[in-house]
């Protein structure tokens, strides 16, 4: 497969490092011959196949322009995706957000069953760590704690699953403008940040040179989460391949619902503007990075 480059258009990029995810889980969860069968079948339907895996290319990017081993970086970022895949089993269970769509698929809960699909949510949380904890791939201890450090922060409750319960308490409180932009921050910014930080991590870059990196994270993040909120409105459930307007129906308070749509479009867009100016100390080789960035408001799934 050929190397993605700050010249590789974004769509062709997107639908490589899709493939290599695939295949790296593909390696990493083979069907055993025993009564953990149905528990790896689970983690494979949810794993493989669908999804944007925006993460991965921000991370794999992000280490590219550090030079970083692009093995390495290619194991952090099925890391990152682990993570993601297993909230998305746990958002989409009944006692959560309880769907039956997810990237055009049955939820796991739904094709298996409840049980298994806790396991495969736990199982994959686990596996994270294991790949990030694997010596003969990230052999200097200080990038392996680093990257566990980074990736743990974000996962618990400083990151994800503190956006996820202030989510549960959305549906009981109406929450204001800085409040729901915190409970996004977190649910969905904190895994966008660290894939930024881990390539940052993977490239050796003191954390005193992180700040326009950090400050790129932090605007598609939100930029991402209103586009999303817009899309609830606007978008079509086939492209999405999930269900749409739930918040609605909760009576959850979204971006769109405090701001309005023609102006959550337009803070959308300017988060990306401002994401790409935030890059502006680097040159050619951050070129797909700006794409992303434009790519966020500009999608329709």
């Amino acid at each position: 497969m050929s190397k993605i480059t700050s010249d590789t258009p974004l769509s062709q990029a997107l639908s490589q490092i899709a493939g290599r995810i695939d295949a790296d889980f593909d390696l990493l969860l083979p069907i055993p011959d025993d009564a953990r069968a149905p528990l790896y079948h689970a983690m494979r339907h949810a794993a493989i196949g669908g999804g944007k895996r925006l993460r991965p290319l921000l991370l794999t990017q992000i280490a590219a322009i550090y030079n970083a081993d692009p093995d390495m970086a290619l194991r952090a970022a099925t890391a990152v995706e682990a993570i993601h895949v297993y909230s998305l089993i746990h958002d989409d269970l009944p006692c959560m957000d309880d769907d039956d769509v997810r990237r055009g698929k049955p939820t796991v809960h739904l094709q298996f069953d409840e049980a298994i699909a806790v396991l495969a949510g736990d199982a994959l949380h686990a596996l994270a760590f294991e790949m990030l904890s694997d010596k003969n791939i990230f052999p200097d201890p200080f990038v392996r704690g680093d990257l566990i450090s980074a990736l743990a922060i974000a996962s618990g409750p400083m990151g994800m699953a503190g956006g996820q319960m202030m989510d549960l308490e959305a549906e009981k409180n109406n929450f204001d403008l800085p409040t729901i932009t915190k409970l996004q921050q977190l649910k969905t910014g904190a895994l966008i940040g660290v894939s930024v930080e881990m390539g940052a991590i993977l490239g050796h870059v003191p954390l005193e040179n992180r700040t326009s990196l950090n400050a790129y994270a932090r605007d598609i993040g939100l930029a991402f989460q209103i586009a999303d909120d817009i899309l609830d409105v606007e978008g079509d459930e086939a492209l999405a391949g999930k269900a749409l307007q739930k918040d609605a129906k909760a009576g959850k308070e979204t971006f769109v619902s405090l701001m309005g749509l023609a102006r959550a479009k337009a803070q959308a867009e300017m988060l990306s503007n401002q994401a790409i100016g935030h890059l502006a100390g680097h040159g050619k080789e951050a070129d797909l990075l700006r794409d992303i960035a434009r790519y966020i408001v500009e999608r329709n799934h």
